[in-house]
């Protein structure tokens, strides 16, 4: 730490995390299961990216986002979880200022990105329902770069929102956050400065996307009702639905966790559970997503299938 300028305050030039539980038993138990979620997170999104590169059966708009939603599935939990399994084999698990300030705004960045993505899907599905004839148009390349693009932008400016909202807080001297990773919250209980703008703008700025993509989402998924309604046969309205699950899965698995992280007041639940509910939104739901699509998609199976096929075919051909 480094002395201010009065002499009576000492700059803060790491923090210390304090992680899940101090409780050397439960460390361990807890240390072997995010160790595992971790390998599968990266393993089943990375899968999913290369299995939609390879298989031309999955060059459509809506799998091409899926590679990007893997993508920001992969950085949410890299982010956060290697940091936190380091937490669980040193007695204190120190992190400097600029690795703090990066670790907040990679975090926010893919956060942002899959809200971005996943009200993209939701658009695209809408197209797709709504609109078949103009699909091939209205969903090009092109334009499904220009969505991912947005994307980009906007999460890289929210994450900006909070990293720079970051650099104008003032820590003088306290510097354990209560939580596994450099969270803003905690972060700005720890400030001795005026919190007024450096809380405000970053609240805003996440609001803001939420509002957006929910209301994408939202819109989207009532047209897609209202059409299916309008179908008459059984087998139709199944077919139709079905192309949304998955989708409405992640959906309301991520949404859920951001309403109770963001939106519920924070005296109604502890800072244990805000932990146990962030663990649950940025380590867990990103080794979900993968499962949800391969067992509840077919396409997705089917090519899972080819490409099992394809690669025997090649080991037996080596091999004789």
């Amino acid at each position: 730490m480094d002395s201010l300028g009065d002499g009576n305050h000492t700059a803060v030039t790491e923090f210390i995390l304090l992680g899940l539980t101090n409780d050397p038993v439960l460390r361990i138990i807890v240390f072997m299961i995010i160790l595992c979620i971790y390998l599968v997170t990266i393993s089943g999104n990375l899968s999913t990216i290369i299995l939609i590169r390879i298989s031309s059966q999955l060059h459509h708009p809506m799998y091409f986002f899926l590679s990007h939603l893997a993508f920001a599935d992969m950085g949410s939990s890299s982010s956060v979880s290697p940091n936190m399994l380091v937490n669980f084999l040193v007695e204190t698990n120190t992190i400097s200022y600029p690795g703090c300030a990066i670790q907040l705004g990679s975090a926010g960045f893919f956060g942002t990105a899959e809200c971005f993505i996943l009200a993209a899907m939701a658009y695209d599905r809408f197209m797709a329902i709504c609109n078949p004839l103009l699909y091939s148009t209205k969903m090009s390349t092109q334009v499904c770069v220009q969505l991912l693009i947005v994307c980009y932008i906007g999460s890289f400016f929210n994450a900006s929102s909070y990293t720079i909202s970051f650099h104008f807080l003032l820590f003088c001297g306290a510097n354990r956050v209560n939580h596994f990773f450099c969270d803003f919250a905690p972060l700005v209980e720890l400030s001795c400065s005026d919190i007024s703008v450096p809380e405000v703008v970053p609240s805003f700025s996440s609001g803001s996307v939420i509002v957006v993509t929910v209301t994408v989402i939202v819109v989207s998924y009532v047209y897609i009702l209202l059409t299916i309604l309008k179908i008459r046969s059984i087998e139709g309205r199944h077919k139709a639905m079905s192309t949304c699950t998955s989708h409405l899965t992640s959906v309301t698995l991520f949404y859920g966790t951001i309403t109770f992280i963001y939106m519920i007041p924070k005296s109604s639940f502890s800072t244990d559970q805000n932990k146990v509910v962030s663990v649950f939104y940025m380590v867990v739901i990103p080794m979900l997503n993968p499962l949800i699509y391969s067992l509840r998609n077919n396409e997705i199976k089917r090519a899972l299938k080819r490409a099992w096929q394809k690669n025997n075919f090649l080991v037996k051909t080596d091999i004789s």
